[in-house]
């Protein structure tokens, strides 16, 4: 029975966990901002968890059937959250007054639980036992819940599954509780009836959890969805209309097949075709493969070294064959080698040397990708070769200036860090983005250093021809 017992309250505590973090990660996904979500979500849910607290010192009468009620309510109400959200997001202006307000919700009830087990424990162990017992089993299960949420629930069952998955969880701990204290219970078969009730219908919800899921990414993305997979690390959704396929982590656009070259292009070619006989190359980030498919058009070139963190996001662009014949099959190459790490670590310990580095990485929504937009990164990511080129979008300097202007991050922006190399300027407009895409391809150096920009010409410009897949020469921009 004491087993039993506690193993109940260690998954009491995984299921607010998870409640909290599926909170916050939805929220992430779908606002952006995720250090602002999370800690938000989490403030609001351990003041939740108070007002809970201090609300169980004025509950009277039947404490077990209460236990009972109370892990039924956080049951339909966790178990549904993820869905319920999802849809608010797509349908209504409403969905940060439903965040906040569902944890609130769940933080109040399941700060109840913790005062209402050890009072009903109380008479089986001396006070100091049912502390001790109580909370050691209810960090345990937090514990429980931080490691699996990561690396098994998102990656395996999404979002909407995980919450309804821990909805069936609670409702069974709460029948399970109608055994566990029987003698304290009178007429037990209701509440057993309300618990087997409510593991039927989120049985039900989670066999249909793809089409809760589909019902309102539908709503959310304006063409068809394709694909809708969720990694430890961003939730990957491809849309199609026609022959225009687009690409969106954490529902922001990455990419329209349409006029994706135009980007490309310009973020390899001017630089790459600027380096005397390259034969390495780096590219950090870059998963889809559309610029090692640039690169790899230099038939000179022998080795290209991709690095990006997410290997399904590698896999997909290697796998898929709608996507393969976007990036013609260019991860697929022998000269290609795929590295899934965080760019910002390896590039510290990377052994070779580079002719050329390409730095194609999302926008700086969140504080782990704007890490790799400092003085610290672009330091790190210089090759040792004078002639290491790194080629970047110069859009994100106004992005990661604007955050540092704001308070939101101490690091110095990724202007200052260009501002010591060598750079050229360069624009392209795509009309999925709806605005221009400025680049600056940059000289690197080992070790940073101030040079007069006016003294340094390339000998010559060449343009790449996406129509005629030739170059012809034009005249250079101006170095800044």
């Amino acid at each position: 029975m004491s087993i039993a017992l506690f193993l109940s309250i260690l998954l009491v505590a995984a299921c607010g966990l998870i409640y909290e973090l599926i909170a916050g990660t939805v929220a992430s996904y779908l606002v952006g901002d995720s250090v602002f979500q999370f800690s938000t979500v989490i403030g609001t849910y351990l003041f939740a968890m108070g007002i809970g607290s201090f609300l169980s010192r004025f509950v009277r009468g039947n404490l077990a059937r209460l236990f009972v009620r109370i892990e039924i309510l956080i049951a339909v109400v966790g178990g549904f959250s993820s869905s319920a959200l999802f849809v608010a997001f797509a349908f209504t202006q409403g969905f940060q007054l439903l965040l906040y307000l569902i944890v609130l919700v769940v933080g109040t009830l399941v700060g109840l639980e913790i005062p209402l087990l050890m009072r009903l424990v109380k008479d089986r162990y001396q006070f100091r036992d049912a502390v001790s017992h109580v909370l050691t089993f209810d960090y345990l299960g937090a514990l429980f819940a931080s490691v699996l949420f990561p690396l098994v629930l998102v990656p395996k069952l999404g979002l909407i599954r995980s919450a309804l998955f821990f909805g069936i969880v609670n409702a069974g701990v709460a029948l399970w509780s109608t055994r566990l204290f029987a003698e304290q219970i009178v007429r037990p078969r209701r509440l057993q009836a309300a618990c087997v009730a409510a593991i039927v219908v989120l049985s039900a919800a989670f066999a249909g959890g793809s089409r809760i899921n589909a019902f309102a990414e539908d709503n959310i993305y304006a063409d068809d969805i394709i694909l809708s997979r969720d990694t430890p690390y961003q939730h990957i959704v491809l849309t199609r209309w026609k022959d225009d396929v687009r690409l969106f982590l954490n529902s922001h656009l990455q990419f329209s097949s349409r006029d994706e070259y135009r980007y490309h292009e310009a973020l390899v070619h001017p630089g790459l075709a600027s380096v005397p006989a390259p034969r390495r190359v780096l590219v950090l980030g870059g998963g889809d493969g559309l610029a090692v498919r640039e690169i790899l058009k230099y038939s000179e070139i022998e080795r290209i070294v991709l690095v990006d963190l997410d290997p399904e996001m590698t896999r997909l662009f290697s796998a898929n064959p709608l996507l393969t014949r976007l990036n013609d099959r260019s991860l697929l190459s022998a000269k290609v080698q795929v590295i899934n790490a965080d760019a910002f670590l390896w590039v510290d310990s990377a052994p070779d040397v580079f002719d050329f580095i390409v730095v194609d990485l999302p926008d700086p929504t969140n504080y782990s990708l704007g890490k790799l937009y400092t003085t610290v990164f672009f330091a790190r990511a210089g090759a040792p070769s004078p002639r290491a080129r790194g080629v970047r979008r110069a859009e994100h300097v106004a992005d990661v200036r604007a955050q540092v202007r704001s308070g939101a991050s101490t690091k110095p922006s990724s202007r200052q860090a260009i501002g010591r190399f060598r750079t050229m300027p360069m624009c392209r407009r795509l009309a999925s983005g709806g605005s221009s895409w400025p680049a600056a391809s940059a000289t690197l150096r080992q070790r940073p250093c101030r040079m007069d920009c006016d003294s340094w010409r390339p000998p010559h410009c060449r343009i790449f021809s996406s129509s005629r897949r030739t170059w012809h020469a034009s005249r250079c921009p101006p170095t800044i």
